[in-house]
């Protein structure tokens, strides 16, 4: 990676964390070996504590940032600073990228948005969705029942393929 925007954006569209959630990620709290990260409470907007399992594409970036950071301490940020503390803002960088790639009106939080669209247009139940971007209550997740409308029609058909 030339620098830490890649894995931070590829991480995002491939686990919906937050900014601010992957800026103060531990490598204490990614597990490569079960393929999954923590996202602690105290990190959380919901001050709940989740697990987020790891797709192949996140466990490679995440495989690959930590060997080209084999001296980072264990205990250190995922992208931190060389002392291991988090960084804080990544607004400069990010607008670079955005400008460069000639794209208009895009917040590094639509990552977020990317993730949730293509599991419920992939058939996830909304609760899973929930459960995966942290939301406290389901009506924040509502927001994307509309990308999955033949979900109605294909739980009232299972009725006729069970009986």
């Amino acid at each position: 990676f030339v620098d830490h925007v890649r894995p931070l954006t590829l991480l995002a569209l491939n686990t919906g964390l937050r900014r601010g959630e992957l800026l103060k990620l531990q490598w204490r709290d990614v597990d490569l070996g079960a393929k999954q990260l923590t996202v602690h409470g105290h990190n959380a907007k919901s001050s709940q504590t989740r697990n987020v399992p790891l797709n192949s594409e996140a466990h490679q970036v995440l495989t690959a940032w930590r060997e080209l950071h084999p001296n980072a301490s264990s205990g250190g940020c995922v992208f931190g600073r060389p002392d291991g503390s988090p960084m804080t803002r990544i607004d400069n960088a990010w607008e670079t990228v955005v400008d460069l790639a000639g794209l208009e009106n895009f917040r590094f939080h639509d990552c977020r948005h990317h993730f949730a669209s293509r599991l419920v247009m992939s058939g996830v139940p909304l609760n899973t969705v929930r459960d995966l971007l942290g939301h406290a209550s389901i009506e924040m997740t509502m927001k994307y029942a509309h990308l999955a409308p033949d979900t109605l029609a294909q739980a009232v058909e299972k009725l006729t393929a069970a009986g």
